[in-house]
């Protein structure tokens, strides 16, 4: 299947770039103002009674820095960090192993959190309350329960369906937070600390064109970033300037607005297929052959802030703020 720069998976050399990338304090951290000044807050708190941190629900899109977040939240409140993710615990037996070998005040981060199967999240529910494992020992008649103390942590969980998180779970963390898009300052702030990182010179316009183009995600930023890198060290420039920048966005096939090719496939279709809408999201699914979910999480969040769909009742609409941006008239009701 073709990569696309939205992909959430890191493989390789990337990912360990990756990681190099990430701040390790609040103060490293750019955007997100609200949910660093309250993150800071609670994290002074809770250091002052000497307590792990509330429970903490980080949700929102893809690419935003909720992982990111719960390493800097370990790393303020002074603890180790424990990461997994809820599709790799498939049994009740999986998230007790990882949570009997914590240590007093660990953070235990679990990323895709509304994908924890039922059996795992009842088994979390006394762990998160209580610091408390109930075990069934035996079984049939002779089956008994029996309780296992844990040492205090903090869970921090992270998604991006928080609908899908069920009501016992959601309500069991004390800290919610939502991040929401970057704007283009913040962005141009995190591609200028990236390419310092990278031991890379990007002029101003530069760094503000990569920025326009990075869909408000600072993940999405850095790997455009990449790839101007990759044009400008074969070209043997000394800077990234604004000429090059163009030139490797129109390669990447990334337009004025960050709309990709898979993108503009989801718009053109719903305009000329189906005059624009309303289109189920099943259908538009099976017409750009890209998986229903994959459009809900990754293509229409972006499109919905830019106000180029709407979701419906009857289905996806194309405004015409998408036709505009096409140069097309909006066709009659």
């Amino acid at each position: 299947m073709e990569e696309r720069m939205l992909s959430g998976e890191l493989q390789g050399a990337e990912a360990n770039e990756e990681l190099s990338l990430r701040p390790e304090k609040l103060d490293q951290y750019i955007g997100q103002d609200k949910t660093k000044k309250n993150l800071s807050i609670f994290i002074e708190a809770a250091r002052m009674r000497e307590e792990p941190l509330d429970h903490t629900l980080l949700f929102g899109p893809p690419g935003l820095g909720k992982t990111t977040l719960a390493s800097i939240i370990a790393n303020e409140m002074g603890v180790q960090f424990r990461m997994t993710s809820g599709p790799a615990i498939e049994r009740a037996g999986d998230l007790a192993a990882i949570l009997s070998s914590l240590e007093a005040g660990d953070v235990l981060f679990i990323d895709e959190i509304h994908r924890l199967p039922r059996s795992v999240e009842e088994v979390l529910y006394p762990a998160m309350e209580d610091f408390c494992l109930d075990i069934v020992v035996g079984t049939g008649p002779s089956a008994r329960s029996v309780r296992l103390d844990l040492p205090p942590f903090t869970l921090v969980g992270a998604t991006t369906r928080a609908g899908l998180l069920s009501a016992p779970l959601r309500d069991r963390f004390g800290v919610h937070s939502r991040l929401d898009f970057y704007d283009n300052t913040a962005l141009c702030s995190i591609i200028e600390r990236t390419a310092d990182i990278f031991d890379v010179v990007i002029e101003k316009s530069a760094a503000a064109e990569v920025a326009r183009r990075s869909r408000g995600t600072p993940r999405i930023a850095n790997r455009l970033l990449r790839r101007v890198r990759d044009i400008a060290q074969v070209k043997r420039e000394n800077s990234i300037g604004l000429e090059t920048a163009q030139q490797a966005l129109r390669m990447l096939q990334v337009d004025a607005r960050g709309l990709d090719h898979i993108d503009h496939k989801l718009l053109l279709g719903m305009m000329d297929g189906f005059k624009g809408g309303p289109v189920g999201l099943d259908t538009i699914s099976a017409t750009i052959g890209e998986e229903s979910q994959t459009i809900e999480d990754v293509y229409e969040p972006y499109l919905l802030q830019l106000g180029f769909i709407q979701r419906t009742p009857r289905g996806r609409v194309v405004t015409p703020m998408a036709y505009a941006h096409f140069d097309r008239e909006v066709p009659e009701a």
